[in-house]
């Protein structure tokens, strides 16, 4: 079995559990390594997306081996381990594009979380009064992708929300919030959805590169790198903590407001989203 598939039956058979086993994950409380759960707005959002998820902080500091639900454990360790040694070489990448030495991001511990977030996006039998996931842009700096073949990701493009075309076995990249601030709108995060269906349960699997809400913890300040400013090109974003990005979006939920206009120097958030 594939990479891809593995982690997809796997996450699919947590996903079929009875709610008896599930239930003991349920929490609302996010700084647990291990969550069950709905909508994590779902006391702020203005509707209700049509989807249930299993969260997991797997890096820096993974949960233990009985901590993780039985059926997925192994398959979620190992792919998580190999995720994060392919993030490693994107980052090395992006730095290289960006001009800086191929370790500039990683110094900058771009690479040190990992957050898994194995979704659930049940049939749907009136799928024109919901959304799978309503419109919004990820609050990390990188996101890798896994999704089945049931599709109904979007991208809005030009104003316009494109169908990303399925490939099977390909791992789908994305820019994040935190990549767009460090590298000051050069590298922009995308806005993405997911559209309900009323064919069959659709199973996808995101691994996010950035850090999760932590107690005590001494979070490094990101801003707009240095390297990549100049009078032509002054910072749009203020400086801030990692984990303060991803406070602000569990905080805020998904209200329509664009999350990095909170980080904007000089402005107030104002602009709604699609």
């Amino acid at each position: 079995m594939s990479f891809t598939n593995e982690v997809l039956e796997y996450v699919r058979k947590f996903h079929e559990l009875g709610s008896e086993v599930k239930k003991k994950y349920y929490s609302r409380d996010f700084k647990k390594k291990v969550v069950y759960i709905s909508n994590f707005d779902l006391y702020k959002a203005p509707s209700v997306d049509w989807r249930d998820t299993l969260y997991l902080i797997m890096a820096p500091k993974p949960p233990q081996p009985e901590e993780l639900p039985q059926v997925c454990k192994e398959s979620i360790m190992e792919h998580s381990n190999q995720v994060k040694e392919l993030g490693i070489k994107l980052f090395e990448l992006i730095s290289e594009g960006l001009g800086l030495n191929k370790n500039h991001l990683k110094e900058m511990d771009c690479a040190e979380g990992l957050y898994v977030i194995a979704r659930h996006y049940p049939f749907c039998p009136q799928q024109n009064l919901t959304l799978g996931f309503s419109s919004h842009t990820d609050s990390g700096f990188l996101t890798l992708l896994l999704q089945d073949q049931i599709g109904g990701l979007q991208v809005l493009h030009n104003n316009h929300w494109v169908d990303v075309p399925l490939s099977p076995g390909a791992l789908i990249v994305n820019l994040g919030d935190l990549m767009e601030l460090i590298t000051n709108a050069k590298f922009k995060s995308v806005y993405h959805r997911v559209l309900a269906n009323n064919i069959c349960p659709r199973i996808s699997v995101a691994f996010f590169f950035r850090m999760h809400l932590q107690e005590n913890s001494n979070s490094r300040l990101y801003g707009p790198i240095k390297k990549l400013l100049s009078e032509e090109n002054p910072p749009i974003y203020r400086e801030a903590i990692g984990e303060e990005i991803v406070a602000c979006r569990y905080t805020k939920g998904l209200d329509g407001i664009p999350l990095l206009s909170h980080f904007k120097l000089n402005a107030c958030p104002s602009n709604q989203i699609v």
